[in-house]
């Protein structure tokens, strides 16, 4: 027993390194497949090279974009931190733009790939469309825990593990900000030009969904690339790699003198990546229905890695640890990483039933749409503000569970299991996009029924795992922020501490500077959900007026006389996305370094900020993510042939209603993610500067 402690406290590390690679190389390995697959007609290549190329150009320009501003915020770094850090930063940022770059190209590739195996079966398409979502899932998991690992060792052999662990920040905050800027940027293209195309397409001259003759077709194809596959995967990179630097911050920081709890994150997220990949091939060999052989991927990846946690527990903490002045045994970590696994099945199961048609919360949006427009509005508010109750509630119990087995250390093993089935849960939500592109090829190709037929009903399973895959990463980031905060605190004392004076801060309710903190905080997902919705409003709107202009102009193309120039609205999507995604993304450093530098307020009003902005930002993120689900599926219930199916008055309601939720699911809701870490990592890297 003590002989392999010895060997994994000593290869801990390396090891997880090999588990990456092996996670890189099945990701390449899905990837020749996707590729060598046939890619149908030459009208179906021209329509994919039509959205790749619009994919391409926009995340270009984002590129650029985003570099500028990462550019400024390195050379702060370097001038006022540390060179590790401004290193760490430029390294976390390149990994996450990487991540979506990759996963959106090869989602692209697989779009119509999916749209040739659905003209054969169901079953082959599902594999076609999930193996191009497994790239993502698998290279933001295999690409965050080597880029960590790494640079960890990297740093650790030149300057010591104290400088090491505390350049992680760096690399944790440059992977937050860009996926900030991604999410954004990518949210509001995706639904601007979803919106903007349903306005006009769908309601004013009753165009089916992807109809060659909406201008904006194109556009919005593009947008499910750049805004479902890059974004999610920049986002996840950020939250896995965001989570493993906070367990190892708070190992490093509350078990000082045990080795083995900075060594043990990456043990699982190693374990992890196996377990991903396991997920997936039980996807390519299960036969049934779509949704069932989806969850059992998920099913598979948990059972692997609560399998193997139990031998890797107990080899690295063999007769226990003392955290908080009492001895926990390795049984007691080892169920602090099931509560992590549990509360993803939890959230899984409970997002499953606010967002899947086959429940009564969907149904009953379903149903209000019957009396209206503003019925249906009234229902999708009230589910997702109801779908806050039951997540934030297992949340409470798994944080109460896991501190109970091990402390802060507990809480962040918990996080850190979570956060283990991302490579299975991502491969779920690029696989969404996926099959929603193909229906699209399927249709603009002018293919049979039949085929849009299977991939309408993969893309109704595909807007439920979506909408779980958010439910999941939204979940894990309260949990993970919990742990960063717990990591300010620790850092503000040993700070302190250091400069050889007492830590006399108090996080006390009853002290005003906390209170004040904690309204700041909390308004703060507000002020960036309402710059996000009003970005997507603003977009949607040129994109409208563009539309109109086009039919108005060419009459023709209604009659499919005259084309229409999908590249106007592709080129106006891009500009207003790239536009309007820097004040939003830029407001959490805004809040965090101005409420350092105001003397009057100080570490404890910022340590009341992190708080607030974790709690309401929870709240807000969910409710969002789970209504906008909600609304989408209420539409697709009732075009299934449910109360009147397409073109009754209650399917232009649910239009509506869907037309909402859109920037509520997929831009302002998902964008919380990366902003709450954001902020909660920020105040960590400035503590040394302003405190």
């Amino acid at each position: 027993m003590f002989f392999l402690a010895f060997n994994i406290l000593t290869f801990g590390v390396p090891l997880s390194m090999v588990c990456a690679v092996i996670g890189l190389a099945a990701a390449f390995f899905l990837i020749a497949a996707v590729v060598r697959s046939p890619a149908g007609n030459q009208r179906m290549r021209e329509i994919s090279a039509a959205i790749q190329e619009g994919a391409k150009a926009y995340l270009n320009r984002q590129v650029i974009t985003i570099s500028s501003i990462a550019v400024i915020i390195f050379i702060l770094l370097f001038i006022f931190k540390d060179r590790p850090t401004a290193i760490g930063f430029v390294i976390g940022a390149f990994c996450s733009l990487s991540a979506g770059y990759i996963g959106m190209r090869i989602a692209v590739i697989a779009n119509v790939r999916t749209t040739q195996a659905a003209t054969e079966s169901i079953t082959k398409a599902l594999r076609m469309a999930f193996n191009g979502g497994a790239v993502t899932g698998l290279l933001v998991v295999g690409l965050a825990l080597l880029a960590v690992s790494i640079f960890y060792t990297v740093v650790s052999r030149i300057a010591g593990q104290q400088i090491a662990v505390g350049s992680l920040v760096g690399l944790a905050l440059g992977a937050s900000l860009i996926s900030v800027f991604a999410r954004l940027g990518g949210g509001i293209y995706t639904k601007a030009a979803d919106v903007g195309a349903d306005l006009v397409g769908k309601i004013e001259k009753g165009l089916e969904e992807d109809d060659p003759r909406n201008p904006a077709t194109i556009a919005d194809n593009v947008g499910d690339n750049v805004g479902d596959c890059a974004g999610m995967a920049a986002d996840v990179f950020e939250t896995y790699a965001v989570s493993l630097i906070g367990v190892i911050l708070v190992g490093a920081l509350t078990l000082p003198n045990n080795p083995a709890a900075v060594i043990y994150p990456f043990v699982l997220g190693g374990i992890s990546v196996l377990g991903a990949i396991l997920g997936v091939v039980f996807v390519n060999v299960a036969g049934g229905k779509p949704a069932n052989a989806l969850m059992g991927g998920v099913i598979t990846s948990a059972i692997v890695s609560a399998v193997l946690f139990w031998p890797a527990t107990h080899y690295l903490f063999p007769t226990g640890v003392m955290i908080a002045g009492g001895m926990r045994s390795p049984t007691q970590l080892y169920w602090a990483s099931v509560v992590g696994l549990i509360m993803t099945a939890v959230v899984v199961v409970i997002t499953n039933y606010y967002t899947s048609m086959h429940y009564r919360p969907v149904q009953k949006i379903a149903r209000a749409s019957e009396t209206g427009h503003a019925t249906n509005i009234i229902a999708g508010l009230a589910v997702g503000q109801q779908a806050t109750a039951l997540p934030v509630g297992f949340i409470a119990i798994a944080i109460l569970v896991s501190f109970h087995f091990g402390g802060l250390y507990g809480i962040a093993i918990a996080v850190m299991a979570m956060l283990s089935m991302a490579g299975i849960i991502i491969s779920l939500d690029s696989f969404g996009p996926i099959t929603d592109n193909a229906g699209g090829i399927a249709v603009m190709s002018k293919l049979p029924r039949e085929v849009r037929n299977v991939t309408d009903q993969l893309d109704a399973v595909g807007n439920t795992m979506k909408a779980v895959t958010k439910g999941y990463a939204i979940a894990s980031a309260g949990l993970a922020a919990l742990v960063l905060f717990g990591s300010y605190v620790q850092e503000l004392e040993m700070h302190v501490t250091r400069n050889g004076e007492p830590f006399v801060f108090k996080f006390s309710l009853t002290d005003p500077k906390v209170i004040i903190g904690l309204f700041l905080g909390g308004l703060l997902p507000f002020l960036f959900t309402a710059f996000s919705m009003d970005a997507v409003g603003k977009a949607a709107g040129a994109v409208v007026r563009e539309v109109r202009r086009q039919l108005q102009v060419h009459p023709g193309i209604m009659t499919g006389q005259d084309t229409p120039e999908y590249a106007r609205c592709v080129d106006i999507v891009t500009k207003a996305a790239l536009r309007e995604m820097i004040v939003p993304a830029l407001l959490p450093v805004i809040f965090v370094v101005a409420v350092a530098i105001i003397p009057q307020m100080g570490p404890v009003t910022l340590g009341g900020l992190l708080v607030g902005t974790i709690v309401t930002g929870l709240f807000i993120a969910i409710a969002m993510t789970s209504g906008g689900g909600a609304w989408d599926n209420a539409k697709k219930f009732i075009e299934e042939g449910n109360l009147g199916g397409k073109g009754s008055f209650a399917h232009q309601a649910a239009v509506t209603g869907d037309t909402v939720g859109d920037p509520y699911k997929d831009t302002a809701g998902p964008a919380i993610n990366p902003m709450i870490k954001v902020v909660n990592i920020l105040a960590i890297l400035i503590i040394p500067i302003f405190f």
